[in-house]
């Protein structure tokens, strides 16, 4: 259980504890990736809040100016506008109304007319001016693009060259520390920086190592001369066992020639154990499978009753042959779909048994035995009648070939059943649907019987019998059924016999094999113990001893030659120390100064490239700054391309709308001046000051249209300042109330340093990556197991309880062996001590009752004694080579001497035989009775005899006889008894006899 279930749902439980765990962790990364966004969208909405309101302040200042200077140009309009209509109207009286008419329309088209110019100029300067201003912020983003590369570049230089500063400082501070330790270590008297200990001090432990390297090589060498003197020795010794040593090697070349003859053997064999393993299993698996069908065939039978026919002999010597059966059990059905039709066209038909003449159908009515009523068909008198081919023809032209076929060609049946057949399936059709069985039974040329495939039956006369038959066909499909196992039966048991003849072929290679196996187990124990021994004689261990003296001898002699070496060095050693001592007092103070103008060139280096590579950092830090301002710059830009662009589209769609009102309405106005051109080409007199007074008020309606399109700009722009503070504001108040932890963390946002350092990270690439993660832990989160922690947690505690359970079997399975072993061992030892105790007093009973005799309890030839015992018998010294050979007396005494000898084993206080001797002789009798005295001194005997020679040996005997027509008893005690008793003295009496 433990490999097949709990591991393998362990397994896959930790594969899905390392998906849970790593989906976790995902959740956090985009946890931090969400917060990162969150903080930048609330950082941006309310700096773009609190810097809207003191520009929308600036702004509605300006419009008020603005304002201001519109309602004092209309004031100044308007006056004009009074004194030309004052003028006009006292020139209008001499004009007539038809000039004041079209002056009028004039006026008013020309207001109108300066009003939508005014308009179309003012979104046309809008848009020319929004343009521009795209066009500027484009080549902005341009110049930020190119500087946002250079300024890359530049810190990629700065890097590397600090980089390569970095190192020429790490350099110099190496190289400056080891000049300082050799500076020290001179001044210590050392011979390098990077030694230990002074040249003095290395003096002293030199001399040290000469005098240990002197004591080893002398330990050596007398270990040399120890081993040279033992060698000789124990090669003497073991030449001494050379005898012995080849009697040895023979037997063991003669155990492994046997070892080696046994296994070609078993090669030549060829045999393979996992083969015969493997056909036994097979042949376990096909019985399975055998009974499974014959239980199949046999549930099918069952099934079947009404289509089982039995019947009894009617006559002596009856030819069985002449009973073909009933006609289901007659028949396979070619097309199974058609089973219910079939079945539905044979109706009772199909349960009638086929016989081959009357007369065998008379016999078994009249002396068959049936046990029910069956309609016989006898094939010599039968009528069969079948549909003709013409009416066949017509019946498939009408509906098609496969739509109606005749339900005799749907069967299959032996051909001598063939009159039977047409009987029961000759005059129907099988058709497939409802439809087409209606058109082949009313049709007029055909006018045959015709069933549906569902069972529905139309008859010529134009009824529907039967009705749809849906649960029919039952019959059939049984029976198609039990054809079906019956076959695979015959299928299965050919291939049983085919195993079973194979596992027989290979028993008795087998039984060799395993007598051959066998026999190598014995030979190999053999032979590992002949090594074994072999090994534990004194010529091998001599020889194992020989070796290793040889061995450590040459190994003590390279030692000592190393010694020797050693020895030689360290005396060099010391005179280099002494010279080197000697030499470094001259030389000491020309290497200190030397080092010491060295350290301060370094530190002189050090401190320049220091000072380099601070001045270095700084630069690269300062560029790093300027290229994340320019990236910040760029995004904003970014944002305000996109709202200009936005609004020139904007301005273009109105600029076009008053374009088209601007071009109708100057049509109008240049038709109505050519009107008043006429009407006024007729008036002489123009007035001079009307003409200067409109253009004073068309210079200052262009100051109002100019002023109005500048207030509409600043109107446009508080506007959607507006509309950004009150965006920014929900949006503000949103994140606010949405995320909670913002109120709490957010005096973090933007801080260098922090998870929220927006200088250090890409707002568009921490979308993307949250996006993506947020769509991978979507898919991730389908797939993973949510509870699978704590059925982890479960299982893991499952696991361990069943190795706790398993290794406390374990240990109690071990404990009970070890108990069975040692029982076994007992009762083994329990038999033999039993049999050799009942063996021996089993030849010493049989040898008593019947002198010049041996018996014993031997085990069968070639086995153990705990395979069997057999009874030996031997007259003389001829041992009997069965007790068939013995007389029946001789046989009594056999049983009689091996019961006493198994009751002798825990002999009883007291034993009652009941006429043992009555087929003895006189003589056997009378060895009874002493054999009972000489084995059984300590149990009392009561014995029923009618022998004299059992009386002799009893100490008291009971006779019984009718006295008067009663039975009487009377006590004797022997003569031998009373002279036993009576030399007894005064000492107590035994508490057991034996009496007769």
């Amino acid at each position: 259980m433990l490999e097949q279930e709990i591991l393998p749902a362990l397994e896959k439980l930790r594969k899905e504890r390392a998906q849970y765990m790593q989906w976790a962790n995902a959740n956090a990364e985009l946890e931090r990736l969400n917060r990162f966004c969150i903080a930048f969208e609330f950082s941006e909405a309310e700096r773009v809040k609190n810097a809207a309101v003191g520009e929308m302040e600036q702004f509605k200042s300006k419009l008020v100016e603005l304002e201001n200077y519109r309602q004092q140009l209309e004031l100044e309009i308007a006056e004009k506008e009074t004194s030309i209509t004052k003028l006009t109207e006292e020139k209008e009286k001499q004009m007539g109304n038809e000039v004041t008419e079209l002056s009028e329309k004039v006026d008013k088209l020309s207001n109108a007319l300066v009003k939508e110019t005014s308009g179309f100029t003012h979104h046309k300067e809008s848009l020319n001016a929004e343009k521009l201003a795209v066009k500027q912020l484009v080549k902005a983003m341009k110049d930020l693009d190119d500087s946002v590369t250079e300024k890359e570049a530049s810190v990629e230089k700065a890097e590397k060259e600090a980089s390569e500063l970095r190192e020429k400082v790490d350099n110099l501070g190496k190289s400056l520390e080891d000049l300082e330790k050799e500076y020290e270590g001179v001044q210590a008297g050392k011979s390098g920086g990077n030694d230990a200990k002074s040249l003095a001090e290395r003096l002293i432990d030199e001399k040290a190592e000469v005098g240990k390297a002197a004591a080893e090589a002398k330990q050596v060498k007398n270990k040399i001369q120890y081993l040279e003197k033992e060698l000789p020795v124990k090669i003497k010794q073991l030449e001494s066992k050379q005898q012995e040593a080849i009697s040895f090697q023979k037997e063991l070349q003669s155990r492994r020639a046997e070892v080696d003859r046994i296994k070609m053997a078993i090669e030549n064999l060829a045999f393979d154990e996992n083969h015969l393993q493997n056909l036994e299993q097979i042949r376990k698996g096909q019985i399975d499978a055998l009974q499974a069908l014959k239980s199949e065939v046999s549930d099918i039978t069952g099934q079947l009753g009404g289509a089982q026919f039995t019947f009894t002999d009617p006559v002596k010597n009856f030819d069985r042959t002449k009973v073909k059966g009933i006609v289901a059990r007659l028949i396979y059905v070619k097309d199974t779909s058609a089973v219910t039709a079939l079945e539905v066209a044979a109706g009772g038909k199909i349960y009638n048994v086929i016989v081959d003449s009357e007369q065998t159908g008379k016999l078994l009515i009249e002396k068959g035995g049936l046990r029910r009523r069956v309609t016989i068909i006898p094939l010599n008198k039968i009528q069969s009648h079948t549909i003709p081919v013409r009416i066949q023809e017509t019946a498939q032209k009408l509906v098609g070939p496969e739509n109606a076929k005749p339900a005799l060609s749907l069967v299959g049946y032996d051909e001598e059943l063939k009159v039977a057949m047409e009987f029961v399936f000759g005059g129907a059709f099988v058709c497939k649907s409802l439809e087409t069985a209606k058109e082949v039974a009313f049709h007029k040329d055909i006018h045959t019987a015709s069933v549906t495939l569902d069972g529905d039956i139309f008859e010529p006369r134009g009824l529907l019998t039967g009705g749809s038959r849906r649960g029919g066909g039952e019959l059939l499909r049984k029976l198609h059924a039990l054809s079906i196992a019956e076959s695979n039966l015959k299928i299965q048991e050919a291939k049983l016999s085919e195993v079973e003849k194979e596992i027989a072929s290979l028993l008795p290679v087998q039984k060799k094999f395993s007598h051959l196996k066998s026999q190598l187990e014995l030979k190999s124990y053999d032979l590992s113990l002949f090594e074994n021994r072999v090994e534990q004689s004194e010529h091998h261990k001599l020889t194992e001893v020989v070796c290793g003296l040889e061995a450590e001898l040459e190994a003590e002699k390279l030692n000592g030659i190393s010694k020797e070496e050693s020895y030689q060095a360290h005396i060099k050693a010391v005179a280099d120390l002494e010279q080197a001592i000697n030499e470094h007092g001259r030389e000491r103070e020309e290497r200190l100064k030397a080092l010491d103008r060295k350290i301060k060139s370094l530190k002189q280096q050090m401190s320049a490239a220091t000072k380099d590579l601070k001045k270095h950092e700084g630069a690269k830090e300062k560029l790093a700054m300027e290229k994340e301002a320019s990236v910040n710059e760029r995004v904003l830009l970014e944002g305000q391309i996109s709202s200009s662009q936005a609004q020139v589209e904007k301005l273009e769609d109105e600029v076009q709308l008053f374009a088209s009102k601007v071009e109708a309405i100057k049509e109008e106005h240049s038709k109505a001046q050519d009107e008043l051109r006429k009407s006024r080409a007729r008036l002489k007199e123009c007035d001079g000051q009307i003409n200067a007074l409109m253009k004073n008020q068309n210079k200052l309606q262009h100051k109002l249209t100019d002023c109005n399109v500048d207030a509409k700009k600043l109107s446009n722009e508080i506007k959607r300042m507006e509309t950004d503070h009150h965006m920014c504001a929900e949006t503000v108040d949103k994140l606010l109330k949405k995320h909670e932890w913002i109120a709490t963390e957010k005096q973090l946002f933007g801080k260098p340093g922090t998870e929220y350092d927006f200088s250090h990270q890409d707002l568009r690439k921490a979308r993307q990556d949250l996006e993506s993660k947020r769509a991978e832990q979507n898919n991730v989160e389908k797939r993973i197991n949510k509870k699978v922690m704590t059925m982890f947690e479960k299982a893991e505690d499952e696991y361990k309880d069943l190795l706790a359970k398993k290794s406390i079997i374990e240990n109690d399975k071990s404990k009970i062996q070890k108990v069975i072993k040692e029982l076994d061992e007992k009762k083994k030892e329990a038999l033999k001590v039993t049999w050799q105790h009942v063996n021996k007093d089993f030849g010493s009973i049989f040898s008593t009752l019947l002198p010049g005799t041996m018996a014993k309890l031997d085990p069968p030839e070639g086995c153990d004694f705990l395979d069997g015992l057999e009874v030996r018998v031997a007259f003389g010294s001829v041992w009997k080579q069965s007790l068939s050979e013995l007389s029946g007396g001789q046989r009594s005494l056999i049983a009689l001497s091996l019961i006493l000898a198994l009751l002798l084993f825990k002999p009883a206080p007291l034993y009652i035989l009941d006429e043992v001797d009555a087929a003895l002789d006189l003589s056997h009798t009378q060895n009874i009775g002493r054999m009972i005295k000489a084995h059984f001194p300590h149990s009392q005997f009561i014995v029923v005899s009618l022998k004299e020679g059992m009386f002799n040996n009893a100490n008291v005997i009971f006779r019984t006889k009718f006295v008067d027509g009663v039975s009487t008893v009377t006590r004797t005690v022997p003569r031998q008894a009373n002279k036993d008793l009576s030399t007894a003295g005064n000492e107590r009496l035994p508490l057991r006899e034996n009496v007769l």
